[in-house]
């Protein structure tokens, strides 16, 4: 895959002098898939390496006979606190100014700092149809397709939305596949988790279920720790819309530590779920744990993975195991699956076991890392799509 993006776009708020970013990596019959996220600090570098990272999410799902075929790569970002006053009038007009990419090829969708709901108000207001309507004119039925995505947008488990549950089944699988392939059982094994939003909430919720134990979860308000295994539904029952846990909900044998404790907590493995940049060279000695499984987007810089891989500490990948959500999308517009929990969970559980499969595999023939082997895979099924569609990006 080339390094050089499609289309990179920088946009400044005339009201309050805020920037937002759109980078286009690459173009897939026209169309491009990636969310937008909302931060303090977002860059354009993050968001160009956000993009980048859909194109090879896109990829890495291609599966010849599927009726979905995999998109090109894209990604948006606002340097602004979501919490802010002026948040919501910055991202209605970052909107409006980039409402001719959404229409045309830009589909789009919550990231960090947004939830689809807020998104979805955003685009009505900016007078958009929907995040995704680029994609509908490769649907073979718009008006099917479109009831289907809403049906599975309505649906709860447990009093939490689908959409809000696919993305962390997936990490979860991921985590599991990689302790099945070790010989690891899971009842016992200690799980830390950085960030207990959409994606690292819905993480928390499958590992519990399945028999790990979430020693600890960090947020904005600190880290809370208990080697004995924290209660992780009264956690989620207990959070705020930006996934900030009320202390009042905590057992008394929990324990409240720095924001940066979860690095260091005895766990097996290390999810981040929250922020880019969140493991660097320096904080990466803290860990002890076996694998880092990367939730969230481009956590792990790339000189930490190098000298954690040293000491014998997997990485797997984000654009393997934080591909789930944006998958089940397209899963479910395209019609490879419909509007039901069990079957969504079900594919996305084949999906992802089967991707990370793959991965460590190609790892272990090639005798690199996790990340180089996903790189190598989602290049060849890259080709494969241009082979069938044309090379133009």
């Amino acid at each position: 895959m080339p390094d050089t993006p499609l289309l990179t776009l920088t946009w400044t708020d005339h009201v309050t002098g805020r920037q937002g970013h759109l980078v286009v990596d690459r173009l897939v019959r026209g169309v491009c898939s990636g969310g937008l996220r909302m931060r303090p600090g977002c860059t354009l570098d993050e968001v160009a390496g956000l993009a980048r990272g859909m194109s090879m999410k896109e990829a890495l799902h291609h599966r010849p006979g599927a009726r979905y075929i995999p998109l090109g790569g894209a990604k948006g970002g606002i340097d602004c606190d979501p919490r802010d006053p002026e948040a919501y009038g910055v991202l209605v007009r970052y909107l409006q100014a980039v409402r001719p990419y959404v229409e045309s090829f830009w589909t789009t969708g919550e990231d960090l700092g947004l939830t689809q709901d807020v998104v979805d108000k955003a685009m009505a207001e900016a007078g958009l149809v929907s995040s995704v309507q680029a994609v509908y004119p490769l649907l073979e039925d718009e008006t099917e397709a479109r009831r289907r995505l809403a049906a599975a947008f309505a649906l709860r488990v447990d009093g939490i939305g689908l959409d809000e549950l696919v993305g962390g089944c997936g990490v979860a699988e991921s985590v599991l596949t990689a302790l099945d392939r070790a010989g690891v059982p899971y009842e016992g094994t200690r799980v830390a988790v950085q960030g207990l939003g959409t994606m690292g909430g819905a993480t928390a919720r499958f590992l519990a279920r399945a028999g790990l134990k979430v020693v600890a979860v960090a947020d904005v308000r600190g880290t809370v720790a208990n080697p004995e295994g924290l209660d992780v539904e009264a956690l989620l029952a207990a959070r705020d819309a930006y996934g900030a846990v009320d202390r009042t909900a905590l057992r008394p044998a929990d324990r409240q530590l720095p924001g940066d404790a979860w690095l260091s907590v005895e766990a097996d493995v290390l999810v981040p779920a929250a922020v880019s940049y969140a493991i660097d060279a320096a904080n990466q000695e803290r860990i002890t744990a076996r694998w880092i499984v990367e939730a969230a987007n481009m956590p792990v810089l790339p000189e930490a993975e190098a000298l954690l891989a040293a000491r014998g500490i997997t990485v797997l990948p984000d654009v393997v195991v934080n591909s789930g959500t944006n998958a089940w999308w397209w899963w479910t517009l395209f019609g490879d699956i419909g509007a039901d929990a069990e079957e969504a969970f079900a594919y996305t559980r084949r999906a992802l076991r089967d991707l990370v499969g793959a991965v460590l595999d190609r790892a272990a023939a090639d005798g690199g890392t996790p990340r180089a082997a996903a790189h190598a895979l989602a290049g060849e099924r890259q080709a494969e799509i241009d082979a069938r569609y044309g090379p133009y990006r």
